[in-house]
């Protein structure tokens, strides 16, 4: 079995694994049923309150997960996407309540720009929950030799993907009537923002 075989047959079991995403390893889970996030928190020593993000093969796998993202955020999010964001949109439907935290009414989403193992799993299995493979305030992993070793042993399965940006993605929050910047990341955002407000304006014109 390939290391591919064996992280889709783990998620699928609602084990956790690592995967090399295109900014950080991840330890990923299933993201349908509550208790593999729960098992992914409890590997990582990460606070069940803390939210995640639903991470998708591409933007229509993406929508179909979330329904409620048509129109403008679903315009946003193929401006940006794949790339190294994370982008947080309106959840009014509530989906995924066991990865958004205590803001069910919002979630964070991502399409990385992956090649490789990491996309021969993703378009297997759809979507992850993902969160970067460390543990809490520790630095992100570049490579799987920087993955903490209790979580590389209590992962299923770590795929290698060699050495990657060692950045998070850059989280930019679109909740609101002005997109706000979480966390400056892997990917610029003040680029972001500009192609955003272009898109906006052309649609209202």
């Amino acid at each position: 079995m390939t290391a591919v075989d064996g992280a889709v047959s783990a998620i699928r079991a609602g084990r956790p694994v690592v995967l090399p995403f295109d900014t950080v390893y991840g330890l990923a889970a299933d993201p349908y049923r509550d208790q593999s996030t729960r098992s992914m928190y409890l590997l990582k020593g990460r606070d069940e309150t803390k939210p995640s993000a639903l991470v998708a093969c591409d933007v229509d796998y993406l929508l179909e997960c979330v329904p409620e993202l048509r129109g403008r955020s679903a315009s946003i999010a193929r401006a940006l996407l794949p790339g190294a964001f994370t982008l947080v949109f309106p959840n009014p439907a509530q989906r995924f309540r066991w990865l958004t935290g205590p803001t069910p009414d919002v979630i964070g989403v991502r399409v990385p720009d992956v090649v490789g193992s990491a996309a021969h799993v993703l378009g297997r299995v759809g979507a992850v929950v993902a969160t970067s493979a460390n543990h809490p305030g520790g630095a992100d992993p570049a490579s799987l030799d920087e993955v903490p070793r209790e979580i590389l042993e209590g992962a299923a399965v770590a795929v290698d993907g060699g050495r990657l940006l060692g950045r998070p993605s850059t989280v930019i929050d679109f909740t609101g009537t002005e997109p706000r910047v979480l966390r400056a990341g892997a990917a610029n955002p003040d680029h972001a923002l500009d192609r955003v407000a272009s898109l906006l304006a052309g649609a209202r014109s």
